[in-house]
């Protein structure tokens, strides 16, 4: 396959035009989105709440229910990012933080890993917001997220998946 071809770069990621030849000796033309690769924060209050942001999303046009994410910095370990993240978006920092999965978001088109953290050992502080954020910090028990989740008020992607491998794979019984 030739180099690819950059079609656009921008601050967070950049898109390549890829000329791949199919199985049965076709040429095909895919766009590809380079992305750096994302954290997402699960934080589990003491008594099991979970601490979920309102995020005000441009790309849909209206505000969702999320757990906490954001873009890796260059050379930043995901880990430390998650921490970041949690500060800058809830003010809440944590005393232990551990992976949980990780997952391609949309694998078509976008080629942006991403790695589910578990924050849990919470202290409320003050949040750290990039300049452009509208972000809200609601707190919900876990039934909540699964009825949201359930009946469509949580839209976000790596907002269920994440919530849902937590219940289905690291909670009791």
């Amino acid at each position: 396959m030739e180099k690819p071809e950059i079609l656009l770069e921008s601050r967070l990621f950049h898109i390549e035009r890829l000329r791949p030849t199919s199985q049965t000796g076709q040429p095909l033309i895919r766009d590809i989105i380079r992305h750096p690769g994302a954290v997402v924060v699960l934080p589990i209050l003491d008594d099991g709440r979970v601490v979920l942001i309102r995020n005000s999303r441009i790309a849909v046009d209206r505000q969702l229910l999320e757990l906490p994410a954001g873009t890796l910095e260059p050379n930043e370990p995901p880990i430390e990012c998650a921490r970041r993240e949690l500060i800058e978006e809830t003010g809440y920092r944590c005393d232990k933080i551990e992976p949980l999965t990780e997952f391609f978001s949309s694998p078509g088109m976008l080629d942006e890993r991403m790695y589910v953290f578990l924050a849990t050992g919470l202290t409320e502080g003050e949040m750290a917001l990039e300049e452009g954020e509208e972000i809200e910090v609601e707190i919900f028990t876990l039934a909540e997220t699964l009825d949201m989740i359930k009946d469509g008020t949580i839209e976000d992607g790596k907002t269920v998946a994440s919530i849902l491998y937590y219940r289905a794979f690291c909670m009791d019984a």
